[in-house]
Order: structure tokens, then sequence, then C-alpha cells
């Protein structure tokens, strides 16, 4: 006699590089030792998800589940929220973890790359690695909260002190980041893709000063810059921007080649510095942060059976904000 059907879960499968994502129905994961077990209500996508998928940065053993933002109802648990990052193990016994570095850990295991991620309805994930979620925030617009904030904000934290910040790619990361700078004091200039008007007027609409193209000169001189676009040609751009000892913070985890610039647009003691991952402590101490300022998110909500069409959307800079998908709205 055969037992009850096993129960399944659906998830987006990504094999390979130049291969398509595929929505295929699984079991529903089993949690180990230490880990809980996620019905997922939305997971933020990233542009660290582009890079998966076209190999620029490695998914080391697929087929593999992508999606590092999450945000999760703990099964079993009575309606208990939480928050899954980009950063889903460490080894907590190497130098950089001992020394409050886990971002660094050679050992680390990344939710979405090494370990199964969120475009799915259910995850297993880390309980050390779970954070809960302010209230106030809905699923979807507490999960850009997760990379783009958290990062973004590591990123500002780099920064430093100052009165003028540029901010080179207004996507998901700098909507949120603008938002976080101006309740510090900030005047920020926002600097687009060549002729993306909409994200000019978003920026504008968030309270930047300026915006405009990234080719074009700074109007104001800048104590410091912001890169999350992932193009390499504009750090020379932001360098020759910022005043002599400010700091260009690199925000991706990616960028392609920086190109040769003279010595004259580092000189005068500017800083040049790339942000690399995250620790459990930022988003512990940035989701009640955002939640205080408070941070709102613009996202535009996908079912989990679009997650591809959701991406290229991204590729293709379609929408403002953020793109979150939401397996619940399959069912509606």
């Amino acid at each position: 006699m055969s037992g009850a059907p096993q129960a399944t879960s659906r998830a987006v499968v990504f094999d390979g590089v130049g291969l398509p994502l595929r929505l295929e129905e699984r079991p529903i994961p089993s949690p180990g030792p230490g880990q809980v077990l996620l019905r997922v209500l939305a997971c933020g996508l990233c542009r660290t998800d582009l890079h998966l998928l076209d190999g620029e940065v490695q998914v080391r053993r697929p087929p593999r589940v992508l999606g590092h933002q999450i945000i999760g109802e703990v099964v079993g648990e009575g309606g208990r929220i939480v928050g899954v990052p980009w950063i889903g193990w460490t080894c907590g016994e190497c130098s950089s973890c001992r020394s409050d570095q886990e971002n660094l850990c050679p050992r680390a295991r990344f939710t979405g790359c090494d370990i199964d991620g969120g475009l799915a309805d259910h995850v297993v994930a880390d309980e050390r690695f779970c954070t809960p979620v302010p209230d106030g925030y809905p699923p979807a617009q507490a999960a850009p909260l997760l990379c783009a904030g958290v990062i973004g904000h590591r990123a500002l934290r780099m920064a430093g002190a100052g009165r003028r910040l540029g901010i080179y790619g207004f996507g998901a990361a700098a909507h949120i980041q603008i938002q976080v700078a101006r309740a510090r004091g900030w005047d920020v200039l926002a600097f687009t893709r060549e002729g993306d008007e909409a994200a000019q007027a978003f920026a504008r609409e968030l309270g930047a000063i300026w915006s405009g193209p990234s080719s074009a000169d700074s109007p104001e001189p800048l104590d410091a810059a912001i890169i999350y676009a992932p193009a390499g040609e504009l750090v020379p751009l932001a360098l020759r921007a910022v005043v002599p000892g400010g700091t260009v913070v690199c925000g991706g985890i990616h960028m392609s080649d920086i190109p040769s610039f003279p010595y004259r647009d580092l000189w005068g003691e500017r800083t040049l510095r790339s942000v690399a991952n995250l620790t459990r402590v930022d988003v512990q101490e940035f989701l009640p942060l955002a939640a205080g300022v408070p941070v709102r998110t613009k996202v535009t909500e996908y079912p989990l059976s679009r997650a591809a069409e959701a991406l290229e959307d991204l590729r293709a800079g379609r929408l403002t904000g953020a793109a979150v998908v939401v397996p619940g709205l399959d069912a509606g």
C-alpha cells in the first residue's frame, strides 16, 4: 500500500550560464539541524542575480535556486516573519569571522548562489542568519531591504561624512539609500544611464538636488560618491568629481574593468574602495534604521511563474525601484 503523496513546492531553477530558468515542482525541503523551513512571502531581485545568470559571479554547483532577499514565514511557529540575506553561512573559525568581518570569510556560503534561495514557495535557512522584520513593512516592501538596503547602507557608511553625495546608478539600492542619506543631512546628486529620464525624475522625486546622465560633469564638487552601477568606466568619472580627501565606494559584487586613469585623479588623498558582501550585524542594524527613517521602497511585483521576465525587466531597466517576486500572486 503506497503512502500519502509527498507535498511539493515550486522553485525557479538555474541550470547553468546560457540556459533558461525553469519552473519545477520538487519536494518541500526539510530543515536540518539549526535550520528553519520558511514559506516564502516575497523575494527581491538584485543585479547580483543577473551576474549569476551571466556567469560573472560563479554558481559553483548548479542546479541552484536563485534569490537572496527573502521574506518568509517560519513554518510551524505561529506566523513569525524573518528576513534572509545574501550571506547564508560562515565558518565562525577563520581570522575574518573572529574579527567581526564574516563578510570576508573564505568559506562563506551565499544564499541563492551556494545555498538554494528564495525564488520558490519554500526555502530552508540557517536560523542564525535569519533576522526579524520590523513591523509596518509588507513582505514585498521589506524584501529589497535585505540586500539593496543593507549593501547600499554599508557603502554609505564607507563613504564617510560630508555634505554632497553623488550616486551613480539609480536602481534598487540607490532609491533606498537616498532616503537614508537625506535623513542624515546629505545633499544627493543622482547620475543615471544616458537618456534614462524616468530614473532622473524618480531621483528628484526622492529629493535629489540634481539628476542627470553619468557622463555629465557634476554641477557641484562631491565629498563622496557611491557607484552602484556595474560599470568600471564610472570610476575615473567619480574620482574626478570628488574633492581632495573624498571617497569613492564601489558598491557591487561585480564590475566591468576599470580603465586606466592618470594618477592626478586619485591624488589629493582621495580614497577608492569596494564593498564586499555583508554581515549579520549589518542586517540587524539596518532594518530598524530603515524603519526609523522611514524608508519607503518602490517595488514592482511579479508572480513566481514570471521570475525570468522580472529579471529581464531588471536587466533592461524597464522598472524603477526594485523587482520583487511574490509566490502567492500565482494563486490570485
